[in-house]
């Protein structure tokens, strides 16, 4: 199992999102679920009805916190009320590790609330890199960095942006969160070869895996999580799993949400891609079957 310092050395298997439509099916019918991922700042609140329903759930399923406005890549000092509300959740949760998106998306205390793309320079990774280490000081707790989809490229850019990635990770001795349907995302909107960027990752560094649907435009794939996930985005997984082994797995689905089964269903394809000798996890009857091979892909792929 790819279990290892950057997630608590846990092997959790398939998990999906906690969203709000499958809250009483949760708590009333309690199904087989290896673990959920819930949106930090959901819950980054002083009481009230969502903290009293994550600590129903946590008295029965295992949690990870994954943030959204972090904004590592934005040029001012992190935000340190925010850190400490953040702090706080984490000690409720007693979340393994944290994620949170490589990005910027703030300007001078105003929040775009939105995940940008960043310019691929040295000196964003040197500062981008330092914020993380001061996050992972003050929330004591392993962070994993994930990979965002994008729709604009920086001409000042210095290097790819799975360089760009590798740059940031090794200077903050972070781990990643891999998002192999953000890789083939990018990768039809900027014309590269998503098994490129994927066997160019420091596999030893991935916490998480997540997977998920999007949304194909006439110029452009935009990353909805209002969709089953596609045959070539299976495919990276594949080959995640067979640098990678058996990671902790995380299906989005976020908007247009089908039933808990619906979900949980899709989440657990994921087993199908473990090798043979693993057993898989989730529903009973779910086989292991060897990786699948992802042979004639090529960037432009739709």
């Amino acid at each position: 199992m790819a279990a290892n310092r950057f997630n608590s050395f846990k092997e959790l298997g398939v998990g999906i999102g906690l969203r709000i439509p499958h809250y009483e099916h949760i708590l009333t019918k309690k199904p087989v679920c290896d673990w959920f991922e819930i949106i930090s700042e959901n819950f980054m609140i002083d009481g009230g009805r969502p903290l009293h329903l994550l600590d129903q759930i946590l008295e029965q399923y295992q949690v990870v916190q994954h943030g959204v406005s972090m904004y590592f890549g934005s040029a001012e000092p992190l935000n340190r009320e925010h850190l400490q509300r953040l702090k706080n959740l984490v000690r409720r949760t007693k979340t393994p590790w944290l994620s949170d998106h490589l990005c910027w998306g703030s300007v001078d205390g105003s929040y775009s609330h939105d995940l940008l793309p960043m310019p691929y320079t040295f000196e964003a990774a040197r500062v981008t890199a330092q914020k993380i280490k001061e996050a992972r000081d003050f929330l004591e707790v392993p962070i994993a960095v994930e990979n965002v989809s994008s729709y604009a490229e920086f001409h000042v850019s210095e290097m790819t942006e799975w360089e760009f990635l590798n740059e940031v990770v090794e200077r903050a001795d972070c781990g990643i969160l891999l998002d192999v349907n953000n890789i083939y995302v990018s990768s039809q909107n900027h014309s590269f070869n998503p098994f490129t960027y994927l066997e160019s990752v420091p596999i030893e560094r991935v916490a998480q895996i997540h997977i998920a649907g999007h949304s194909k435009y006439e110029k452009y794939i935009l990353d909805t999580h209002d969709h089953a996930v596609i045959d070539p985005v299976w495919k990276l997984y594949a080959r995640a799993i067979e640098l990678a082994g058996p990671t902790p797995t995380l299906l989005e689905w976020d908007d247009h949400i089908p039933s808990f089964d619906e979900v949980h269903a899709e989440a657990l394809k994921a087993n199908r891609y473990l090798p043979a000798e693993v057993p898989s996890t989730g529903l009973a009857g779910t086989q292991s079957v060897p990786s699948a091979v992802a042979d004639g892909f090529s960037a432009g792929t739709r």
